[in-house]
């Protein structure tokens, strides 16, 4: 271990138990004497509401430690990684001014990028972002993607093709001369604070992809559909972000009977598996990172 406040980073892909290893660090530190606290790093949760379909640890299951950033934007608010960077990095200092461990958990990887390593991002400019959102809904992402392509190939392999707000972002960046920020991490990343620790928790992946689609199946099972349509009438389909969360798309869509809930099922499983794998492509970057097979131990974590 390191002398002084330490901040935790526990990532990895959806469904590998990264809550409670942060919950297990937490607690084992406290009590020792250092009051340290959980962090979110999760996009979709900070959302309020936004729970089933985010395996949000519930008030009654955080054992007294103080959760960060969990709860905080309403449905139909953006929460882009400019957002979120700036308020976990405070909520990490906060901690640490108090003599605590921050502990950052979550399997978003820009967001978790965002804190740990030094990462800046270009400015908006709200008129030419405002152009590019007209064209999108006039002519679709294709034109887009191919003009990003033109400008910044590399940054045009990086981008989701399905994700227009990506490839807007990413042109609004172009577009303004500056260099992109690529919505990727850094070639040679620069840690933030140079008492950190990356944990990264692994599952094999036949466990992991049984896993995922048993637990999409509890996703329903637990009521996701209402929980949707709760949000709904506060107003998720005015969101940019949240709508389009895995599971919350395909609930919205079955309410809407565009889909059947099996299909809608099918789907989430099937996108959270591409997004799992996804994630395990981008923490496996993290030069820092120490990998773990989970479930992992807090006490052998932190003997380590």
């Amino acid at each position: 271990m390191t002398a002084g406040p330490t901040l935790w980073a526990v990532v990895g892909a959806t469904g590998t138990g990264k809550s409670d290893l942060a919950i297990g660090l937490a607690e084992r530190l406290r009590a020792r004497g250092n009051p340290a606290e959980i962090v979110n790093a999760d996009a979709m949760q900070l959302y309020r509401g936004m729970d089933i379909g985010t395996a949000k640890v519930p008030h009654e299951e955080r054992r007294g430690i103080p959760h960060h950033l969990f709860d905080v934007r309403e449905v139909h608010e953006d929460a882009a990684v400019a957002w979120y960077q700036p308020r976990a990095r405070e909520a990490v200092e906060d901690i640490q001014r108090r003599g605590g461990d921050a502990i950052l958990v979550g399997g978003s990887g820009l967001y978790v990028s965002s804190v740990i390593y030094d990462f800046r991002f270009p400015p908006r400019d709200a008129a030419l972002r405002d152009r590019l959102e007209r064209e999108f809904e006039s002519k679709g992402s294709a034109p887009l993607l191919e003009r990003l392509r033109a400008l910044d190939p590399d940054a045009a392999s990086r981008v989701d093709p399905r994700n227009p707000r990506r490839i807007i972002r990413a042109l609004e960046v172009r577009e303004q001369g500056s260099a992109t920020h690529g919505a990727a991490l850094p070639e040679k990343p620069t840690l933030w604070l140079p008492h950190t620790r990356v944990i990264g928790l692994r599952v094999e992946r036949e466990q992991l992809v049984e896993r995922l689609d048993a637990r999409v199946r509890r996703m329903w099972e637990d009521g996701l559909l209402d929980e949707v349509s709760g949000l709904r009438r506060n107003g998720l389909e005015r969101g940019v972000t949240a709508p389009r969360a895995i599971g919350y798309a395909q609930a919205l869509a079955q309410l809407d009977g565009a889909l059947s809930e099996a299909e809608a099922i099918a789907q989430t499983q099937a996108l959270t598996r591409r997004y799992a794998r996804r994630q395990v492509s981008w923490f496996k970057r993290y030069p820092e990172i120490e990998w773990w097979d989970a479930p992992a131990d807090a006490d052998a974590v932190l003997q380590s």
